[in-house]
């Protein structure tokens, strides 16, 4: 059964691989096709782009988009990422980028100010990408502050403790909107990473209309309740189905290219479908 992977980062955002080492991965995880998802920024694109040449594996060079939707964030995909389209991505996100970085530039002044040894240089220079919390919790973690990146997003970098400020966000309907005026495919990555059912309905309703064209119904933190509960909605909307590890190297060391925890075989044909819809 031919497999792929439509969710990963580099180190262009939160990951550790490189381009080169996402695809090298890849392969060698037997994937036949792979698709790169830095977090609001199309900076490593070109590199992965040019690593893929004369490998024997498809590549799908994508965004994932940070929005909110009535208070709620969510993760929106742009698949099939073009050159011609990365200046339009580059303004579309720059407010929000702006931002991002002056909360970032917020929590890193108060750890400080509750005495931990963190600069915001120290972590820019962790990627080459814009920064986010994983990437101050990498830090984090190779300081001893924490145990894990997870164990600090429930505790000193979860908002509720009082130090993170969260910035304001895209609308997700909007980014889908912007996604499909581009020519790329719109993907709503991990929906029910943070949404119920219900709310998921909810949400699907009003972004099939603005454009939605896919959403992940294999993730790895999904059971098969979940996978086959979420697959029922996909063919109720029409929309197609997409699947990924959300691999980011040794920042989650326990999630594998392809397999996540080890639960994962995501089919082919949904690069497929996704592509066709590219193509279109």
């Amino acid at each position: 059964m031919k497999t792929c992977d439509l969710h990963t980062h580099s180190v262009y955002s939160d990951g550790t691989f490189t381009p080169l080492e996402l695809i090298n991965g890849a392969i060698a995880s037997g994937l036949s096709a792979v698709a790169m998802t830095d977090h609001n920024t199309v900076a490593g694109l070109s590199d992965f782009t040019d690593a893929a040449q004369g490998k024997p594996i498809e590549i799908v060079p994508g965004v994932e988009f940070t929005t909110a939707d009535k208070g709620t964030e969510l993760h929106i995909l742009g698949l099939f990422i073009t050159p011609e389209m990365y200046d339009r991505v580059n303004r579309y996100i720059a407010r929000a980028s702006q931002l991002k970085d002056e909360s970032n530039y917020k929590l890193i002044k108060r750890l400080q100010e509750r005495g931990y040894d963190i600069t915001f240089r120290e972590v820019m220079e962790s990627t080459k990408g814009h920064i986010n919390r994983a990437n101050i919790a990498a830090v984090l973690v190779k300081k001893g502050y924490i145990e894990s990146i997870s164990v600090g997003f429930d505790t000193i970098l979860h908002k509720d403790y009082g130090l993170y400020e969260p910035p304001e966000r895209l609308a997700s309907t909007d980014t889908i909107s912007f996604i499909r005026s581009i020519g790329a495919v719109a993907v709503w990555a991990h929906p029910y990473f943070n949404v119920d059912f219900e709310r998921s309905e909810e949400f699907l309703s009003r972004a099939v209309p603005a454009g939605l064209q896919g959403m992940e119904t294999m993730y790895t933190t999904y059971d098969e309740e979940t996978t086959q509960k979420a697959r029922e909605i996909c063919r109720r909307f029409g929309i197609r189905e997409s699947g990924g590890s959300d691999f980011h190297g040794a920042n989650k060391p326990k999630i594998s290219l392809g397999k996540g925890y080890g639960n994962l075989q995501i089919p082919y044909e949904f690069y497929e479908g996704l592509k066709s819809l590219k193509e279109a």
